[in-house]
């Protein structure tokens, strides 16, 4: 069966299933857990979408818990460095995973996270904080008339102070626009849905979205709004867009597309921003080949791409690869590969970081990766001096006597140049199943990171994510300010479903 033709399958099903739920009528057992696999079809469209579209029309039921309480001690630790408490910032029942998480630049004590909130109707879920991230307060993002939402959150703040909100909109569960909301006061409210990306395919599909904003003062494009998207057309052939907006979010250019458009079974996603203090704007992602042992880009070599753009967003270099990790195998029904040692899909995000310090590696370029080694999931991370134009592997982020797995890295660079990398890490499991969340950092452009500091302080098993093992999302968060590194990450300490928690590290 090819992915395309299946996929159309999965989605007159879909449909179909939704119109029989509006009639009223019943339908058999829902599936969850390990099931999830068998239930979601073998598409390279992210697991997001896939697992918010099957939970619309019911065919999926995520378990649920106890609300939890989102207060906690404040987010500061002594003496330096050392590992910050961890905070719950989303709040309810119903699992939340994917957890991005960003930093108001005006004003340090304002953090805004998100996450695939199945509490919220749109699956959509916003947590702002004022104080540090002692105490967080949720939103749901509201839909387009008639629509709704699939997934992928995204949060950032401009230099005026506005933060801004967003993820997957969808009529039909086929097509699809990128949906935001703006706040002016740090989410007590909100502006009403407004379409920032539309598909650049006829009946294609917007998905994977990443919001990054020029905040650098002296920047000749400070405060533009620039959204890097993975375009699906209606047989899976792809490509990547970004879309930007210099007044707020008034107004946005077109769909601009960074690169040719890749002919299935070549396949582009997963794609981050980052943002040069000149207002340069790099945009990384991944390229593999569904030709795999399973006929999907699990088990094989991808590609990880960066292109650059100096006019604002509307033209883009030609590609340069950055490297070429091997992709976890699939086991579970996954596109691009599982977690070894259980039934979670594992994304290869190439999370982007430059550095906009006036150190000695200002301008320097980092990405962080996994690759699998046969053996095990290893975080890596590699640099470039030159703009992007070549790249080398960087020190170790992990030491090499931690052979469990390493994955859902993310990374970034603070105001002084210092790069820091946050992942989930199995180690202290002999099982090699359980994990907490790691961080480290460099302060000598990545040649050699500081000892590992564990920043989760209870472990989790990916088997109680609230899909019985099935989904956790596809990526975690980090970001600097001053000489703290916030992070976010799917945790599961309440043993019954995972959730948005924040911690990380004081250098």
């Amino acid at each position: 069966m090819s992915k395309s033709g299946g996929y159309r399958r999965f989605l007159a099903a879909l449909l179909l299933i939704a119109g029989s739920i509006g009639s009223g009528r019943a339908f058999g057992a829902q599936a969850s857990g390990n099931n999830i696999g068998a239930v979601l079809p073998i598409s390279p469209i992210s697991a997001s979408v896939l697992v918010a579209r099957a939970v619309h029309t019911g065919l999926i039921q995520p378990q649920s818990a106890g609300r939890s309480s989102n207060a906690a001690p404040q987010l500061t630790c002594t003496p330096a460095p050392c590992a910050l408490p961890n905070v719950q910032a989303s709040g309810g029942g119903q699992p939340v995973n994917e957890d991005p998480i960003a930093v108001n630049p005006k004003n340090a004590l304002q953090l805004l996270s998100g996450g695939n909130d199945y509490n919220c109707p749109n699956i959509q879920g916003f947590y702002s904080s004022g104080n540090g991230g002692t105490s967080w307060l949720s939103t749901c993002l509201n839909n387009l008339s008639g629509q709704f939402g699939e997934g992928d959150p995204i949060v950032g703040y401009d230099r005026k102070g506005n933060s801004y909100i967003g993820g997957i909109d969808s009529p039909n569960g086929s097509t699809g626009e990128i949906v935001f909301e703006k706040s002016s006061n740090n989410g007590a409210t909100w502006s009403a849905p407004s379409i920032a990306v539309n598909p650049f395919f006829s009946g294609g599909l917007t998905d994977k979205p990443w919001l990054q904003i020029d905040t650098t003062a002296t920047s000749p494009h400070v405060n533009a709004l620039y959204m890097s998207v993975t375009q699906f057309d209606v047989s899976s052939n792809s490509t990547i867009t970004v879309s930007h907006s210099t007044n707020g979010g008034t107004t946005w250019s077109g769909a601009i597309q960074v690169d040719t458009t890749q002919i299935y079974p070549n396949v582009d996603q997963f794609s981050d921003i980052a943002i040069g203090k000149d207002g340069t704007v790099y945009v990384s992602w991944m390229r593999c080949l569904a030709t795999g042992p399973t006929g999907d880009c699990g088990g094989t070599t991808a590609m990880m791409e960066v292109s650059k753009s100096t006019d604002g967003g509307n033209t883009w270099s030609l590609p340069v690869p950055i490297a070429t990790p091997a992709l976890a195998p699939d086991t579970c029904s996954a596109f691009y590969g599982c977690v070894p040692n259980s039934s979670e899909r594992v994304s290869n995000v190439p999370a982007i970081g430059i550095d906009n310090s006036t150190g000695p590696n200002a301008g320097h370029l980092y990405v962080v990766m996994y690759t699998w080694t046969g053996v095990y999931l290893k975080v890596e991370v590699y640099r470039s001096s030159n703009g992007g134009a070549t790249w080398s592997l960087a020190g170790n982020v992990a030491p090499t006597s931690d052979t469990h797995d390493q994955f859902f890295p993310w990374l970034s660079v603070g105001s002084k140049g210092k790069v820091g990398v946050t992942w989930l890490d199995r180690r202290n499991d002999p099982s090699n199943v359980s994990y907490e969340a790691f961080g480290t950092y460099s302060t000598n452009g990545g040649s050699t990171f500081k000892p590992n500091l564990q920043l989760a302080t209870v472990a989790s098993n990916p088997n109680n994510d609230g899909f019985g093992g099935g989904f956790m999302g596809d990526y975690t968060g980090n970001t600097w300010t001053g000489i703290t590194l916030y992070a976010s990450w799917m945790d599961t300490r309440n043993g019954s479903t995972a959730q948005d928690e924040v911690g990380g590290l004081l250098k």
